[in-house]
């Protein structure tokens, strides 16, 4: 049985919105490249007939994985929040201990995941580090450049 994978109904709405997208611009529109590179002739030395059956091949297995993705997705109801202790959806603002730089991200779903817009994935080492972690606590994590300790300054939605 697949993973569950939770997000919010904004997050599914995207990922809807693009399969849509997928299934019903991309897809016709490379059916349509490989039928005019089908037209040009010998198939066995046709670069563009190779060129979009590979992109053909990447599409399909796009859709598959964002099909999955709605398939398992559960919605998370966001009035039922606890704000007490770290968890996905919530709002952490956290102090990196060394250099007293403050951060806040919001801990979402991988699909939903932006560091741009400061939404981190719960599989990120920081979102592990944090989770089930109350305001106060400081937390030692394993990142990539080594070791970081980090307090919880706020958790909020």
């Amino acid at each position: 049985m697949a993973q569950a994978s939770y997000m919010t109904e904004e997050g599914l709405a995207n990922l809807k919105r693009e399969l849509d997208h997928l299934i019903y611009v991309e897809r016709p529109a490379i059916s349509l490249q490989i039928a005019e590179a089908r037209d040009k002739g010998d198939l066995s030395e046709n670069a563009e007939y190779e060129a979009a059956k590979e992109a053909q091949g990447m599409l399909e297995m796009k859709i598959a994985r964002l099909e999955n993705l709605v398939a398992h997705a559960r919605i998370i109801d966001e009035s039922k929040i606890d704000t007490s202790r770290v968890q996905i959806l919530n709002k952490v603002k956290i102090k990196n201990i060394k250099n007293n730089q403050t951060v806040e991200y919001t801990l979402v779903s991988e699909s939903e995941s932006d560091i741009k817009s400061g939404k981190i994935a719960v599989t990120t080492p920081i979102a592990k580090g944090l989770l089930g972690k109350k305001v106060g606590d400081v937390v030692d994590i394993r990142v990539p450049s080594g070791l970081m300790s980090f307090e919880i300054i706020a958790i909020d939605l």
